[in-house]
């Protein structure tokens, strides 16, 4: 009769959703339920007689032991969570409830899976960063980097690129490419333009060699052929708006559960870069001209503050030159509106080849335009830059099949001879244009054959 009991009772057992182990004291599997098959993807017959151990994670296996001595203690425990091995090699997450028998001398352990679980605060954590990113990066450079953390905090990677398709162009463009050393030069552009591409027209991810993106030698075969490559495509509102380039080592992104998650972090990332371009293009519409891609006059008093501020502290002198095109109306009158306003746009890349790139060229509106030109040793060195900026101009430039040179009014103030604020700065150098425009000869119109 109690033999029978103990047959139904095994019987019983089989049928449980979670691992039943019994283990001996030194570790070693006496019996285990069928379940064990289903969770860990060994028969019972693969697992009895080995040591425990052989079946954690090795990252765990320390925490796992000193868990082991609190239960033959006799600490029942409850709750307990650590990963195994599965035998295909992916991890699976187990939840322990355990107490030591100390008539049988054996360890009884139930071990419920709770990897899907796991997986879906992972997925919940991944979107709670990558939105609070979203939100808190102040342009798309930081943001790229935050995505970068949040994603190899989960999924061992070697390196990330983003790639994005330019709106206007439609051009496919690399603005972030980084590896675990913050080396620059991750993937070979044209090669992995191509396989964006293709990736971004199928809607599906995509393994590549270590050869197939490589900067270095990429035409050559790779010794080691595996997989070391994924490239995701970003996609928000049914259209793909890029791709995300993962460099791993070979067999390191094989993992069902590290490409899932990947997959679901992709499509948030799609979401949070749509919203980044979205506010990128707001900043810039609000802080740029939109004819000449210049700073517009909110941004130029921004940057004026900034210069005057870094000037006082380093006792260093700065210079603003207010610039006025002569007779420009006479372009938009005679040859219209489209023809001044390319007229205008090279006006600008003029005045930007002639100053440093740490200088500010911006347009305060209509036909005038300022520079701020920075760590000036005096008023010789403005007038120079001034000088340079009138012979600029007056070289011959064709627009709509007309030849055209153009004449500027320049006045010039320093900083702190001339003022020590924004306001009388600009004063000066206005009022100097104006005397510069009053005291020569009326610049002749642009030339219009």
């Amino acid at each position: 009769m109690q033999k029978q009991l103990e047959n139904r009772l095994l019987n019983c057992v089989d049928l449980l959703l979670d691992a039943l182990f019994l283990v001996d004291p030194s570790g070693h599997i006496l019996y285990v339920n069928l379940a064990c098959e289903r969770i860990f993807g060994y028969t019972p017959a693969e697992m009895i007689g080995r040591p425990m151990v052989d079946f954690i994670h090795p990252d765990d296996r320390a925490k796992s032991a000193e868990e082991s001595l609190h239960v033959m203690a006799g600490l029942p425990r409850v709750g307990f969570e650590n990963r195994y091995l599965h035998k295909n090699g992916h991890i699976v997450h187990i939840m322990w409830s355990a107490r030591w028998s100390a008539a049988d001398q054996l360890r009884i352990g139930v071990a419920r899976d709770v990897t899907s679980q796991k997986r879906a605060e992972e997925r919940q954590a991944a979107t709670y960063a990558v939105s609070e990113a979203a939100h808190q990066a102040p342009d798309l450079d930081s943001l790229f980097r935050q995505i970068h953390t949040i994603i190899t905090r989960r999924v061992p990677i070697a390196g990330l690129a983003v790639a994005t398709r330019d709106p206007k162009s439609g051009d496919l463009n690399f603005p972030y490419q980084r590896d675990h050393q913050e080396n620059a030069d991750l993937v070979d552009e044209t090669h992995a333009r191509h396989h964006c591409e293709e990736v971004m027209r199928s809607g599906h991810a995509r393994l590549l060699p270590e050869n197939a993106l490589a900067p270095v030698a990429a035409d050559t075969p790779s010794a080691d052929d595996s997989a070391s490559w994924l490239i995701l495509p970003l996609i928000a509102q049914q259209q793909a708006i890029g791709a995300l380039i993962l460099k791993a080592h070979p067999g390191a992104l094989h993992a069902d559960k590290d490409r899932e998650l990947l997959h679901f972090v992709s499509a948030q990332v799609a979401t949070a870069i749509e919203r980044g371009q979205l506010k990128a293009e707001l900043l810039r519409a609000a802080q740029y001209d939109e004819l000449t891609s210049l700073p517009n006059r909110r941004l130029f008093q921004d940057r004026l503050s900034t210069a005057l501020a870094r000037s006082k502290r380093k006792h260093s002198r700065m210079a603003l030159l207010y610039i006025d095109i002569d007779d420009f109306k006479h372009v938009n009158d005679s040859l219209g509106h489209a023809a001044g306003d390319l007229l205008l746009q090279h006006i600008a890349r003029s005045l930007e080849a002639c100053v440093r790139k740490a200088d500010t060229v911006a347009r305060l509106g209509g036909d005038e335009f300022v520079v701020i030109l920075e760590d000036v040793h005096g008023p010789e060195d403005a007038h120079a830059v001034a000088d340079k900026i009138r012979s600029a101009l007056r070289e011959d430039v064709a627009i709509d099949q007309r030849v055209l040179c153009t004449e500027a009014s320049i006045g010039v103030a320093i900083y702190p001879e001339d003022g020590t604020d924004a306001e009388a700065l600009l004063k000066h150098a206005d009022g100097g244009m104006y005397r510069e425009k009053a005291g020569e000869p009326a610049a002749p119109p642009p030339s219009i054959p």
